[in-house]
């Protein structure tokens, strides 16, 4: 694309008004939407700057914060670089949030998302596709199945907790899927170890869900995000590759 815009916009939603960021090609018509669910660290110049390289290839592309509840991003105050001694101060204070971000809440606010893409002008017609990332690997997860007629391709990276004993785990709710879905584990990553990638894909299975899961060998939890010390430039390529492709396939038809 010639150009990509970016804009910060509001979202009402049936318990507030949510902030966002919209990227978008300037070219004026409308393009696929993809509803992008950042880590728990929210939008930030970053994550903009990533939702602007998906736009670059032809999507309108949301970014919630969704944990507008507890305030305007950024929620908790964030340094230019996260390295992992700040992490447990930081976490000190998301992990409240996170907690009180129920499974319910997430997906009545998924409801709204999806209901500004599907209004927008700057978005095509049909099904849209969802990514998220850490947290956010999760609730694109859960999007896909709340919503299986609206969601026809979602993507998960470094996504935790996709395996738990809630009724509501995640990888009990895939025989309600119908999008495509793609999975990039961390090799490194203690928030979902090989048994629990063994059974969320014994689970994709039964459930007869179009997918692929795959562990990057080498990388840390959090290796898309680069204001961060889990960074990992390889892993991150792979993870466009993987991205851009599912897109293309389910998308773009």
């Amino acid at each position: 694309m010639a150009s990509v815009h970016g804009t910060p916009l509001d979202i009402p939603t049936l318990d507030g008004v949510a902030d966002a960021y919209v990227a978008h090609p300037g070219d004026g018509d409308p393009h696929p939407g993809v509803l992008l669910y950042p880590d728990a660290f929210g939008p930030r110049a970053t994550v903009e700057e990533a939702a602007k390289r998906l736009a670059g290839h032809g999507y309108t592309v949301l970014v919630p914060n969704v944990l507008y509840r507890a305030g305007r991003a950024p929620v908790v105050e964030l340094p230019e670089f996260i390295d992992p001694s700040q992490r447990t101060d930081i976490f000190d204070r998301l992990g409240p949030l996170m907690r009180a971000h129920t499974p319910e809440l997430a997906m009545r606010d998924a409801g709204a998302y999806l209901d500004w893409l599907a209004a927008s002008p700057l978005v095509a017609d049909g099904p849209v596709g969802s990514v998220g990332y850490c947290m956010g690997g999760v609730l694109a997860v859960r999007t896909a199945a709340a919503h299986p007629e609206r969601v026809a391709a979602a993507a998960s990276f470094h996504g935790g907790h996709l395996v738990t004993d809630a009724p509501d785990s995640p990888h009990r709710l895939v025989d309600e899927v119908s999008a495509e879905l793609y999975f990039g584990h961390a090799d490194q990553d203690s928030s979902i170890p090989a048994d629990q990638i063994a059974e969320l894909e014994e689970a994709l299975d039964a459930a007869g869900v179009r997918y692929r899961s795959e562990v990057y060998e080498g990388a840390h939890h959090g290796f898309t995000q680069v204001d961060t010390a889990m960074y990992d430039a390889s892993a991150e390529d792979r993870h466009w590759q993987e991205l851009l492709a599912l897109f293309e396939r389910t998308l773009r038809r």
